[in-house]
């Protein structure tokens, strides 16, 4: 494989006059760029009407093939000969990677790694990228409104009236003042300060979790750093923001969930795993907790899932991310990802440098 960052370069012959050589390298680079080579890429599982943002960025160095993968059988069938991949959900496992034989990319439509071996791509020279900002204001508004939801029962509201045609205030109580409350905040980075500022504007006491984080960041955030067993003792809405690693997996399990107050809500912006769905169940059908508002599930689209039927219970279909703002920059900055890459630039996303350090590289 030619290396990934470095340009093509035009030698004249050893007789030909510097304005010569240089019209015949303006000819050969136009040639070259008429007769570029068509790149196969790849999009595993984009979830989009059209690829207009796509087809705008890659379209004159690439053919683009759409797939629905769900299965790393379904990956490796149809995504063996790619230059390029671009995916959403679906499962780059090691076994996938081991079968590519040309994947200059791995480009994923988010902020979360969580479906790619990034291991497996470093060791076999892939490069892998994310869009680590596209999505922060939709997501953060997005836990806000769960929140909100939760503290006034919209929901509990709106079907009694809807569906039962009561029109009764004292249906959902109690409610309580929100002004004074405490938010705990499991992770501090990018989303959870944004949440952060909005609660402390509705009158919220704000709390963080973060072992990654310094206190004196917090401070001046006007929040204050605590251990997670005081966070989750302290709120009253606990929203978790963290990544999906396996330091997280089932963070939020049967011994955690014993330690939140009777009247407090669970809310999940990040992803389904970091909470153990079998202590949560039961925890709220015990009492345990008042709620939980949930834009992720362990298992999505879910099936026979008994939340689904539960009255103390808020989902979302992990749409914190959208706004049709958010989806072109998403879009368009993964495909120009792929676009680096493939015309020799180096990405500006690049999660695993040290896939550089591989002899295809250098």
């Amino acid at each position: 494989m030619p290396p990934l960052w470095t340009k093509p370069s035009f030698i004249g012959l050893p007789d030909e006059k510097p304005q010569a050589i240089h019209a015949k390298r303006k000819k050969e680079v136009s040639c070259i760029l008429d007769e570029s080579p068509r790149f196969k890429v790849v999009l595993t599982d984009a979830p989009y009407a059209d690829l207009r943002y796509e087809e705008e960025k890659l379209g004159n160095i690439a053919e683009l093939y759409r797939f629905n993968c769900r299965s790393e059988e379904e990956l490796i069938l149809n995504c063996t000969d790619a230059d390029a991949l671009l995916v959403t959900y679906a499962p780059v496992t090691r076994r996938v990677i081991d079968a590519l034989k040309k994947c200059r990319v791995i480009s994923v439509y988010a902020i979360g790694l969580d479906m790619v071996d990034i291991q497996a791509a470093t060791r076999a020279g892939i490069p892998v990228t994310n869009v680590p900002d596209y999505c922060i204001e939709e997501v953060c508004d997005h836990a806000m409104a769960l929140l909100l939801a939760a503290a006034r029962k919209i929901l509990s509201y709106h079907l009694s009236v809807v569906m039962d045609g009561q029109w009764n205030w004292q249906m959902a109580k109690p409610i309580y003042r929100l002004r004074g409350k405490t938010l705990g905040l499991i992770g501090f980075g990018k989303i959870p300060r944004a949440v952060a500022m909005r609660a402390l504007s509705f009158g919220l006491q704000v709390v963080t979790f973060d072992p990654y984080v310094p206190s004196e960041e917090c401070d001046q955030a006007g929040v204050r750093m605590v251990g997670l067993d005081d966070l989750l003792q302290q709120a009253d809405f606990v929203s978790i923001h963290t990544p999906f690693t396996s330091e997280t997996k089932n963070l939020m399990n049967e011994d955690r969930f014993r330690l939140m107050k009777r009247t407090a809500f669970i809310i999940n912006t990040s992803r389904g795993p970091v909470i153990e769905e079998k202590a949560l169940l039961k925890a709220l059908e015990e009492g345990w907790i008042a709620g939980a508002a949930l834009d992720v599930l362990s298992i999505e689209p879910p099936v026979q899932n008994p939340f689904l039927h539960m009255k103390n219970v808020i989902l979302t279909p992990h749409a914190g991310f959208y706004s049709e703002e958010a989806v072109e920059t998403l879009r368009t900055t993964a495909a120009l990802e792929v676009k680096r890459v493939l015309t020799g630039q180096k990405p500006e996303h690049l999660v695993n440098p040290d896939s550089l350090k591989c002899g295809k590289h250098e």
